[in-house]
């Protein structure tokens, strides 16, 4: 499937909207609002997991990591986000712009890069199906 195809895919899927959001890593400001859940049928054992990060204005995510399993591509949908991914470099995503984490990665640096506008990304997993904790803060 072509990237455009996915994301439009992805697109149509958020603007279902049927989830309701929650908050993350135990009550900070960010929310994550799950999207889409599916088993893939051509791969067993391995399910896509598609969240909206929606993250207030100058809001950032503890350090975390993410199910070893997981491959993510994050694609920012409104603002500018901050990241940094496995000790790399920290860079700002825009709108339209996308990253993506490999299974096992380090995602220290996660933030809204303005103190004064929102910002939102989907992320998109790639995961063992068994897998329900997506995202554990590192300690």
């Amino acid at each position: 499937m072509k990237i455009r195809s996915l994301i439009a895919v992805i697109s149509a899927a958020v603007s279902v909207g049927f989830a309701t959001p929650v908050l993350a890593h135990g009550g900070l400001p960010e929310t994550v609002t799950p999207v889409f859940e599916q088993a893939i049928p051509n791969i067993p054992g391995k399910s896509m997991v598609v969240v909206e990060v929606g993250y207030g204005p100058g809001v950032a995510s503890l350090p975390h990591t993410h199910a070893k399993s997981s491959f993510i591509f994050a694609y920012v949908l409104s603002g500018e986000i901050e990241s940094q991914v496995n000790g790399g470099e920290t860079r700002v995503y825009k709108a339209g712009e996308s990253w993506f984490e490999p299974p096992g990665a380090t995602h220290s640096v996660s933030r809204n890069a303005s103190k004064t506008k929102p910002a939102k990304l989907l992320a998109v997993f790639v995961v063992d199906t068994d897998d329900k904790e997506l995202t554990t803060p590192i300690k």
